[in-house]
């Protein structure tokens, strides 16, 4: 296991401090000022999502929105394709926003990087949300495009090569989706994971989980699921053996950064290749933010993810 390459913060990342720090107060600033809507609400709750939702899209490209039926399940997919048009490899990119906010089209600006510099297809898949659907419909979706994209990707896109990822709880549900696949003698389908800021913990028990275990999306996530150490919900508890190379990206100005340490050790342990990379006064979600370190993170992906 590598943690931060040499050093657990590499010396390079030092100099971009300062400008994560003015981004974060600027932020800071801005969510005081907001006021906050009562997730106990579907009014609160349809207000986050509204927020959430991008004001603009790409111009330089179609993004392709389809619904993919697999597994007894319909998920909506948007696939965005490099430039280059010679995609190398498929990349399951699955995203955040507390398992109760899609994410999916709101991600469409970074995706569309990732797919231009790594060469690659972004696949982005819009996830039952909770609390109306609580688990295990968000894994089962994320399950039920992951066998579509093993089945389907060489005949619908030339190339079989697979990475699968997330962020915050979309790194969840990847993780999820990869010991199903294991289970089922699928997860070697896929060359590499890359796991950005994720909670692997959501019952509470490890040092890591205790941090945010009173947040709300955990209980709107579970529902009534009785034990929250199931491997579905809280993958640091589950058999880690036999998954693809792992590559873990985790701010130290980040709650769930303990959370990183300890599923990068249970990977280790575990006999698997694990890369755990750790950025200065870096906040939760920092791989979208306009700043040096973002940029340092997103091209640390892209190096990664090219030498599998």
């Amino acid at each position: 296991m590598q943690i931060g390459l040499e050093r657990l913060v590499e010396p390079r990342l030092n100099a971009l401090i300062d400008d994560s720090n003015q981004f974060n107060q600027t932020r800071k600033a801005s969510r005081q000022v907001a006021k906050q809507p009562d997730l106990n609400t579907s009014a609160g709750l349809q207000t986050a999502r509204d927020a959430r939702k991008p004001t603009t899209g790409l111009t330089d490209r179609e993004v392709e929105v389809c619904i993919v039926e697999m597994d007894g399940r319909k998920v909506p997919i948007r696939i965005i394709r490099p430039k280059s048009n010679n995609p190398q490899a498929i990349f399951l990119n699955i995203p955040g926003g507390g398992f109760y906010l899609d994410e999916s089209e709101r991600s469409d600006t970074q995706n569309a990087w990732l797919a231009d510099n790594l060469g690659a297809i972004i696949l982005s898949a819009s996830y039952s949300l909770a609390p109306e659907n609580p688990y295990p419909a968000a894994p089962d979706d994320c399950a039920a495009v992951a066998h579509w994209l093993i089945e389907n990707a060489e005949s619908l896109f030339g190339t079989s090569r697979l990475i699968i990822g997330g962020t915050s709880a979309g790194a969840t549900l990847a993780m999820a989706t990869l010991l199903r696949l294991r289970d089922e003698g699928l997860a070697s389908q896929f060359i590499g994971t890359v796991l950005q800021f994720g909670a692997y913990d959501l019952s509470g028990q490890t040092p890591g989980g205790r941090l945010y275990s009173d947040e709300h999306f955990i209980t709107m996530y579970t529902g009534t699921t009785p034990d929250k150490t199931a491997p579905g919900i809280s993958p640091l508890f589950g058999n880690l053996k036999n998954l693809p190379p792992t590559l873990l990206l985790v701010g130290t100005a980040d709650i769930l950064m303990e959370d990183s340490f300890a599923i990068a050790a249970r990977l280790s342990a575990a006999g698997n290749d694990v890369d755990l990379r750790i950025y200065p006064e870096a906040k939760h979600g920092f791989t979208a933010s306009p700043t040096k370190m973002a940029a340092a993170a997103n091209e640390d992906i892209v190096k990664w993810v090219k030498e599998r």
